[in-house]
C-alpha cells in the first residue's frame, strides 16, 4: 500500500512539474486543431504575427462568457497592436461553433475535445477534459512572452493588449 501510495504521488509530482514546464521565452508548442468553422489550424503558421491563445474551461458557462464577449466588445484594442486572438477549450467543433455564434464572437476559437493542446501548455484540470483559465502571449518568432494564470475573466483583454503594448515597445 505505502508503494503505491508513493508511485501515486511521485507520477503526479511528475506530471505537475511536466506540466508547468512552459516559462516566458520559451518556444510556443505548436499544434494543430479544428476552429469553430471547421477549419484547419496550425500555430506555426502564425509565425511572423503576435497571437493571444486563452484557455477557458467550457463553452456557455458565465465565466467563459463573460471572457468572450469582453474579448469581442474589445477586439480592436487587441488588433490595434497587430495580435490576433484564439480561444481553445476542451470542447467539440460543434460546442465551439454554437458558442462562437450565440454570442457573436470575432475572433476564432479552436476545439481541443482530446485535450492534447490544454496538455502542451500545461493548462489542463487534472481529471477533467477542462483547460484551467490561463491566457499566453505568443510573438512574431513564436516564444512565449507572457502566461497568466491568474485570469480575471472580465479585465484579460485590455491586460493582454496593455502587455503586448509594452512588449512591443522594448524590442
Amino acid at each position: 500500500m505505502k508503494k503505491t501510495i508513493t508511485f501515486i504521488f511521485v507520477s503526479l509530482f511528475y506530471w505537475v512539474s511536466f506540466a508547468a514546464d512552459l516559462k516566458v521565452g520559451d518556444p510556443a508548442p505548436v499544434f494543430l486543431s479544428t476552429t469553430d468553422q471547421g477549419k484547419n489550424f496550425s500555430l506555426s503558421d502564425r509565425k511572423g504575427q503576435w497571437s493571444v491563445l486563452y484557455f477557458y474551461p467550457k463553452a456557455e458557462t458565465p465565466g467563459c462568457t463573460t471572457q468572450a464577449c469582453a474579448f469581442r466588445d474589445s477586439i480592436n484594442v487587441i488588433r490595434a497592436e497587430s495580435a490576433d486572438i484564439f480561444g481553445i477549450s476542451g470542447d467539440t467543433v460543434a460546442d465551439i461553433a454554437a458558442f462562437h455564434k450565440n454570442h457573436n464572437l470575432n475572433f476564432t476559437l479552436l476545439a481541443d475535445p482530446d485535450s492534447k493542446i490544454m496538455d502542451l501548455y500545461g493548462s489542463k484540470m487534472m481529471g477533467l477534459k477542462m483547460s484551467k483559465r490561463w491566457t499566453f502571449i505568443i510573438d512574431p518568432d513564436l516564444k512565449i512572452r507572457n502566461i497568466e494564470k491568474d485570469v480575471d475573466p472580465a479585465k484579460d483583454v485590455l491586460r493582454v493588449a496593455q502587455q503586448i503594448h509594452n512588449l512591443k515597445a522594448k524590442k
